[in-house]
């Protein structure tokens, strides 16, 4: 017998036997990627809201940093740009609770995505990118900008 035909043997004798079945369910494609604050020593924290064009504040300076929410499951390298040139960022997964907040994943819970930051090392100000593809079935690609004054 195969190795194949021994795993499904096995399955279908747990299943039989009473034993409940563990079954992975697939990652959620992308379903939503936004800029959702933008940081600065000139400015601090501003939210930016959906359908935000550009920042209310002038953040130039050399340390701002952008935060984008990526719900669903992308690829592990993004495409992020200022200007055109690429910007490096850090992932960290975000998880929802019965309350419908996202925060940051602990132990224990299921991530729907997360957050991006990139830190744009000594860039003044720009129209910013982000785009990411699905793992997984559709493969859709989705992108946001934002213009950091």
């Amino acid at each position: 017998m195969s190795a194949r035909g021994i795993k499904a043997f096995a399955l279908v004798a747990l299943l039989m036997a009473g034993a409940p079945a563990v079954f992975a369910a697939s990652a959620p494609p992308l379903t939503e990627v936004k800029v959702i604050k933008v940081q600065s020593p000139a400015c601090g924290l501003e939210d930016i809201a959906d359908g935000q064009a550009q920042t209310q504040c002038n953040h130039g300076g050399p340390s701002i940093k952008v935060y984008v929410l990526e719900i669903g499951y992308g690829q592990n390298q993004p495409h992020s740009t200022l200007d055109g040139f690429e910007v490096n960022g850090i992932k960290k997964p975000v998880c929802a609770f019965n309350n419908g907040n996202l925060t940051e994943c602990t132990p224990g819970h299921k991530s729907v995505g997360a957050v991006y930051i990139f830190d744009l090392a000594g860039k003044q100000e720009g129209t910013f990118t982000f785009s990411n593809t699905s793992i997984n079935a559709p493969r859709n690609t989705l992108s946001t900008q934002l213009y950091i004054k």
